[in-house]
C-alpha cells in the first residue's frame, strides 16, 4: 500500500516545508508548522475576477456611480471609510465571544433594506441563529440563511442568486473536496478564500469573512489571507460593554480610525461621544493624585481620556513598571526624562501607569500628560482638574510640539476643561493657554496652579 506524502505548513505564513520545524525560517514564529496531506495533481477551480480578454485603456474603465454604500452602522462605516464597496470583501477577526457574529447580523439587518443579505452559517444551526436574531430585535424575513460548510455548494448558492451582501462566520469551518486537508488548515483556508473572493469580485457582492484569532492575537491562517482581501478589521475589547473595531489594512480607505461599540442585551450600538468611557465623572471633587487628563486623536475624531499614575516603595532594590495600555518601554523613557531634568526621583518606586475604559495610547502627544501624572503621583500633589496636557518629550528634556493643537483644545472645551499646557505656540486657544520648553518648566507651572 502506498504511504500517503504528507508536509509541514505553517499555519501564520503558509510557509510548506518537507519536515517539521520548531521555528518557521520566513515568519519567525514558534511551533506553527501543521502536518497537512500533500494535494494531489487534480487541477484545482480557480476564481474569475475580471472578463476582460485583453488590456484596456484606465480611461474606458466605467466606474459604477454608486460603488459605495453605507451599512447604516456608523461607526463602522467610519472605519470602512464611508461605507462598504461593491464587490470588495472584509475580514473580520477577534476573540471568541467579543461580538462578532452579532455585529455582522446586524450588519446584514440594515443592510436588507433594498438589497438582497445573506448570512452563511458553518458553526450554529438556522434555529440558533433565528433566536439570536430575535434577541436582537432584527427583522427575521429579511435575511437568508444558509448552514453549510461546502464551498463548493456554496458557490452554486452564490453564483444562482445573486446577492448584495454576503456573510461568511467563520472562514475556518469552510472546506472543499479540492483540498485533501481538514477544515481549517491552512491550505482549505487560501482555497476557499481566494475562490470566495474572486466570486464576489465577478459578481459585484460585498463579502464578509469572519475569521477566528489565535492566543497571540493575530488571525488564524496564513498571512496570505490578510493580503487577498481588500479590508482587514480587527475586533477588540477595551472594557467590559466596549468593544473598539480598527482597520488593519484597508484599501478604500484610511487606517488610521476606529469605531467605538457598546455591548448591552440588544447588540451593539455606536458610541457617539467617545470620551464619556475614557473619562471617570468626578463632579464636585477635586482630583487624585496621578490623574491626567489629554486629548488624543484617532483618524477624524478627536477625544478626551484619562491617564491614571500609582508609585510604591521598590520591595528589594528593584523597581518595576507595569503598564499594559501605553508601552512599558515609553513609561521608562518618561521616568528618566523626570529623574534627569526634573529632579523627580522614581527610580527608587514601582510605577503603575493606566488609562481609564482600557484604551491603548499610543501617540507621542501622551508623554507630557504621562509625566505629569508620574510627578503628581510622587508627589502626592493633584493637578488641577480643569487642566488638559499634550506634548512630546525628548531625551533632552524639551517639550516638542505635536499636530492639530487647535483640534485638540476644541474638544477639551466641549467638555467644559478650561485650561491647557502644550509647547509654546503662537496658535489662539480657546482654553487659558499655559505654554512650556521644558519639562522642568511644565512642572513649575503645575505647581503655580495648585
Amino acid at each position: 500500500m502506498k504511504e500517503k506524502a504528507i508536509q509541514y505548513v505553517c499555519s501564520q505564513c503558509g510557509r510548506t516545508e518537507t519536515k517539521w520545524l520548531g521555528r518557521c525560517p520566513d515568519c519567525g514564529s514558534w511551533n506553527t508548522f501543521e502536518e497537512e496531506a500533500v494535494q494531489s495533481s487534480k487541477p484545482g477551480k480557480r476564481a474569475v475576477i475580471s472578463t476582460a480578454t485583453k488590456p484596456i485603456s484606465l480611461g474606458e474603465v466605467v466606474v459604477d456611480p454608486h460603488f459605495r454604500y453605507e451599512t447604516g452602522i456608523s461607526e463602522l462605516d467610519r472605519v470602512l471609510g464611508g461605507g462598504v464597496m461593491r464587490g470588495s470583501s472584509i475580514l473580520l477577526g477577534g476573540e471568541p465571544g467579543i461580538g462578532k457574529s452579532t455585529l455582522m447580523i446586524q450588519v446584514l439587518e440594515k443592510c436588507s433594506v433594498g438589497r438582497k443579505v445573506l448570512y452563511v452559517s458553518g458553526e450554529e444551526s438556522p434555529s440558533q441563529v433565528k433566536l439570536r436574531a430575535q434577541r436582537l430585535g432584527l427583522a427575521l424575513p429579511s435575511i437568508d440563511i444558509f448552514c453549510d460548510t461546502r464551498v463548493e455548494v456554496l458557490e452554486k448558492v452564490l453564483s444562482s442568486a445573486t446577492y448584495d451582501v454576503v456573510v461568511i462566520d467563520s472562514l475556518q469551518t469552510l472546506s472543499s473536496e479540492e483540498i485533501p486537508s481538514p477544515a481549517g488548515s491552512v491550505n482549505q483556508i487560501r482555497y476557499c478564500s481566494t475562490l470566495l473572493v474572486g466570486l464576489c469580485k465577478q459578481l459585484g457582492t460585498s463579502l464578509f469573512l469572519i475569521g477566528h484569532v489565535t492566543k497571540e492575537g493575530t488571525l488564524a491562517g496564513p498571512k496570505v489571507i490578510e493580503h487577498l482581501v481588500d479590508t482587514v478589521l480587527y475586533f477588540e475589547q477595551v472594557s467590559s460593554g466596549v468593544r473598539l473595531v480598527r482597520a488593519m489594512k484597508n484599501r478604500f480607505g484610511s487606517v488610521d480610525e476606529i469605531g467605538i461599540f457598546s455591548m448591552h442585551d440588544k447588540g451593539l450600538s455606536p458610541v457617539a461621544n467617545p470620551s464619556s468611557f475614557f473619562i471617570t465623572d468626578r463632579s464636585g471633587s477635586a482630583l487624585p493624585p496621578g490623574i491626567s487628563y489629554t486629548p488624543v486623536i484617532e483618524g477624524s475624531r478627536t477625544f478626551l481620556v484619562e491617564i491614571q499614575a500609582l508609585t510604591t516603595s521598590a520591595k528589594n532594590g528593584f523597581s518595576r513598571i507595569y503598564s499594559d495600555r501605553i508601552d512599558t518601554a515609553r513609561v521608562t523613557r518618561v521616568a528618566a526624562i523626570l529623574e534627569r531634568h526634573a529632579a523627580v526621583r522614581l527610580s527608587d518606586q514601582d510605577i503603575y501607569v493606566n488609562v481609564a475604559g482600557g484604551m491603548k495610547l499610543s501617540e507621542v502627544s501622551i508623554e507630557l500628560p504621562l509625566a505629569l501624572a508620574l510627578w503628581s503621583a510622587v508627589s502626592n500633589k493633584s493637578l488641577p482638574k480643569a487642566l488638559v496636557s499634550f506634548g512630546e518629550l525628548s531625551l533632552a528634556g524639551e517639550v516638542r510640539s505635536v499636530g492639530f493643537p487647535d483640534k485638540r483644545e476644541k474638544a477639551a472645551k466641549e467638555l467644559g476643561f478650561k485650561r491647557s499646557l502644550l509647547p509654546r505656540s503662537s496658535t489662539h486657544s480657546p482654553l487659558i493657554q499655559h505654554a512650556c520648553s521644558t519639562m522642568r518648566e511644565a512642572l513649575e507651572i503645575c505647581g503655580s496652579l495648585q
